[in-house]
């Protein structure tokens, strides 16, 4: 199994499509650094947990469509007509699927520290800040439930029809043009900027809200339960 999870993460990131959708990510975040966290958000420093991570949740649509797009090399057309060969093989289908989803939980996680290199090159040239363990928190919990949930879903659409994920990738832009309540503002992209805002200190301690804490576990559940259903089935 390690020669074919080293195959297919070969085939996910060794080609002109990943090096392209990197290309794209480092210079639309290079532009949200520059334009929008370097101002800070809601009077908070550009290096502050606020700041940041509304930067992540500004970066997030795209590494939603990069989780989506790597799971499309395993659920097209072509990659369907294969799968006939690879039933046939006597290699245990549920840690075969196993294996490829793992594959596209690592390109996944690379865009993400993409993402997160870009942010310590900025803060490093721009501010000479390098505190790092500050930020782990709303790294974590803003990436990963989403990220997970997207990966699990997408596995699971695909396979049924592979069409599902292209309408799929839209969901982080409709959830952005509507009015969704607080525990839902991480997907309205404007949680940090808002929920900073409504402390009278100007530079307050990053925390989270019990509502939203629960959102995001419900949502990383719901996608490892997502993951593992499709795992365990042909």
């Amino acid at each position: 199994m390690r020669k074919i999870y080293r195959y297919e993460c070969r085939r996910l990131l060794w080609n002109r499509f990943f090096a392209g959708f990197v290309l794209i990510l480092l210079f639309y975040g290079w532009q949200v650094l520059n334009r929008v966290t370097i101002l800070g958000v809601s009077h908070t420093a550009p290096f502050s947990a606020w700041s940041f991570g509304d930067y992540l949740c500004r970066m997030l649509p795209f590494l939603w469509i990069g989780t989506l797009l790597f799971l499309t090399f395993f659920t097209s057309k072509k990659a369907r007509r294969v799968s006939v060969l690879t039933d046939a093989a006597p290699a245990d289908p549920r840690r075969y699927a196993f294996v490829r989803c793992a594959a596209a939980l690592t390109g996944t996680g690379i865009l993400a520290l993409c993402c997160l290199g870009e942010a310590a090159l900025f803060y490093g040239i721009y501010f000479g800040w390098y505190g790092w363990t500050d930020l782990a928190v709303p790294a974590l919990i803003t990436l990963v439930p989403p990220l997970i949930f997207a990966l699990g879903n997408g596995w699971l659409l695909g396979r049924i029809r592979n069409w599902l994920l292209y309408l799929l990738m839209f969901l982080p832009f409709i959830c952005r043009a509507l009015p969704l309540p607080q525990a839902l503002w991480l997907w309205s992209g404007c949680f940090f900027e808002k929920y900073a805002g409504t402390f009278e200190s100007l530079d307050p301690g990053f925390s989270m809200p019990a509502p939203v804490m629960a959102a995001q576990g419900i949502l990383l559940a719901a996608g490892i339960a997502l993951a593992s259903c499709r795992c365990r089935g042909r």
